[in-house]
């Protein structure tokens, strides 16, 4: 019986191609919706969540505004943080604004930062070539530089600049290292900067100040006692104004950004499961226009012996394979779709099989769903009011 209902069910919308592909267009149009705004949603998370991952989710970032008697940190507030316990480094930022030039070649306002050798060991991969900055050359104030990757195109392209001589704020600065080109996403992005040692940072460039500390965590789920004993000991630096800094848990601030994006992606996924109840509806529709057109094959099926619930599995059959078809057609033109949006936005492809699974399950649980009236409909017709529309 489930044989010969799912041949005629099949036969039928063969029969009717171009009814059964109207039928099926809604449920096309929701799945390919669902299927490319998942996917190009979870690609962009991805993406920016392996950005924002690299940035360190073991890591505290301290902020310091200051107060009118204290402008910013000094080494000793550093030190104070850098004993406290669970913490393994502290990497002050001195910045500033200055020109540099090398061989007649000029650049004013470039970015200069101070960093320390914690910096250097949080993320093997920073340094391209040369060495990093070192304890020796932060003790003797060395006039060292490693340079970002934009200044190392723009001044010496085509050459190895390790070794090489660069005049930074009048000062004679000897090239040690180049950086790896980041991606140019968010704090750790250093193409434009010129590192040096923050010791020397703070004799040449006219900082007086500590502006910034990368605090590194050697136990990431101690962050919030960490946080909490860096906050006492800026209170106590800035005589308990706690407007004069900010401490930052990037784990924290990970963990929002991830809670953000999976909100977004259920919210753009009920937005396109919208689409799907629209097409179930038309499903509904069309299957109530056949009935009415097949009033007479069901009166001679039920004459000749049919039962009720063999016309009933019959037009369920029928609406299961157009949501089913309607869904795997949704599901191919959905993943062209985002395959070429996140060509052309450059975001990696891929779709996960929960997102196929969700797709075409929900496709059948439409199909289900809003053919059973239908179905149902024709199977309580009476044969004899059925036959006297021959």
């Amino acid at each position: 019986m489930l044989y010969e209902s799912i041949k005629m069910s099949w036969e039928n919308i063969i029969h009717n191609k171009l009814r059964s592909f109207l039928t099926m267009l809604g449920i096309v149009i929701g799945v390919a919706s669902i299927i490319a705004l998942i996917t190009i949603v979870q690609g962009a998370t991805n993406s920016i969540s392996d950005q924002v991952n690299a940035l360190g989710v073991n890591r505290i970032i301290v902020n310091a505004m200051g107060t009118p008697l204290k402008q910013g940190l000094n080494e000793d507030d550093m030190n104070s943080i850098a004993e406290l316990d669970n913490i393994s480094g502290v990497s002050p930022t001195v910045s500033g604004k200055t020109g540099i030039v090398y061989n007649g070649h000029v650049k004013e306002d470039a970015s200069v930062q101070g960093k320390n050798d914690v910096y250097f060991k949080s993320d093997s991969s920073l340094l391209k070539s040369g060495r990093a900055i070192n304890r020796l050359d932060l003790e003797s104030k060395n006039q060292v530089a490693v340079l970002g990757s934009d200044i190392v195109n723009e001044f010496y392209y085509g050459v190895d600049p390790v070794g090489k001589e660069l005049m930074i704020n009048g000062t004679t600065y000897t090239v040690i290292g180049t950086l790896t080109s980041s991606s140019g996403f968010g704090l750790n992005s250093n193409n434009d900067s010129i590192l040096i040692p923050y010791t020397t940072a703070l004799r040449n460039l006219n900082v007086k100040s500590i502006s910034n500390l990368d605090v590194y965590l050697k136990d990431t789920s101690l962050a919030d006692h960490s946080v909490t004993d860096i906050k006492a000991v800026l209170n106590a630096a800035f005589n308990y104004k706690d407007n004069a800094y900010t401490v930052n848990n990037m784990g924290d601030m990970i963990d929002s950004f991830q809670s953000m994006m999976s909100m977004m992606s259920m919210l753009l996924g009920g937005i396109a499961a919208i689409s799907l109840v629209v097409g179930g509806i038309g499903i509904m529709n069309m299957m109530l226009v056949s009935i009415t057109e097949r009033t007479t094959e069901i009166g001679l099926r039920k004459a000749l012996g049919a039962t009720p619930n063999r016309i009933q599995l019959q037009f369920i059959i029928e609406s299961i394979f157009l949501s089913l078809i309607g869904g795997l057609i949704g599901l191919i033109l959905g993943a062209l779709i985002a395959y070429v949006a996140a060509a052309l936005i450059g975001l990696g492809f891929s779709i996960s099989m929960s997102t196929v699974a969700l797709a075409i399950g929900f496709s059948a649980g439409v199909g289900i769903v809003f053919g059973y009236m239908p179905a149902r409909k024709a199977s309580r017709l009476n044969p004899i009011d059925a036959l006297r529309s021959l």
